[in-house]
């Protein structure tokens, strides 16, 4: 009887130390993906979308990558570049979990909230709050490349957003951050152009308006 008993707990040990190595392989290969952080207002949040958990850009981005990238969504609702702006992203919770998260890659959607009346009156400091974000993260120890994207296209003024401002004077702002900073730009007002079907409420854009953004993120990352 003892020797049965000597025999199970000698077999239930080695269980126990398969399962932990198997667990420690595990975490060791989690911690060797690609961090990539995914910065931006409501249509990187998933306003709109349908188990926006599973079909926001950021979800959808992190299936295209697989298993050796870690995407996380840092997206906040209403939030603009902007730091006299209406909702900062500089004062968000989701902002300082990005940096703690200390990723390989950061992309940055930010710009539609900031076409707001209420928000673009302080435009003169949109380039100068981009460059500094920019910095901000390419300073982190782990030294991300930085990817910054225009905004897709308005299709309607609701919440005073607008397109002309979006692409008149937004984006050729971007592409000055660009110049600055060397971040790469990632053009989704032109991927999203004339897509209008894509935007149920004509701000936001649908899973299929999701996609395309995580398809021209996972192009210019890949």
């Amino acid at each position: 009887m003892k020797s049965v008993f000597k025999t199970v707990l000698k077999f239930s040990f080695l269980i126990i130390i398969s399962f932990n190595n198997s667990c420690n392989q595990d975490n060791s290969n989690n911690s060797k993906a690609v961090r990539v952080a995914c910065v931006g207002d409501s249509i990187t949040y998933g306003y709109g979308i349908q188990n926006r958990k599973n079909n926001s850009y950021p979800a959808q981005l992190g299936r295209i990558s697989g298993n050796k990238y870690d995407v996380r969504n840092f997206g906040v609702s209403g939030s603009t570049m902007l730091r006299k702006g209406n909702k900062p992203y500089w004062n968000e919770k989701k902002f300082f979990q990005a940096l703690k998260f200390n990723p390989n890659i950061v992309i940055i959607k930010l710009g539609t909230n900031d076409s707001k009346t209420v928000n673009w009156q302080y435009k003169r400091d949109y380039m100068t709050n981009y460059v500094e974000m920019v910095q901000k993260f390419q300073n982190l120890p782990a030294k991300p490349k930085i990817y910054i994207c225009y905004p897709v296209p308005a299709y309607d003024n609701a919440w005073t957003i607008s397109d002309k401002i979006i692409r008149e004077e937004i984006t050729p702002a971007i592409d000055l951050v660009a110049e600055k900073t060397s971040a790469q730009v990632i053009d989704l007002y032109q991927a999203l152009s004339y897509k209008e079907n894509m935007f149920p409420d004509k701000i936001h854009p649908n899973k299929k308006g999701a996609s395309i953004i995580a398809q021209q993120i996972s192009q210019a990352i890949h």
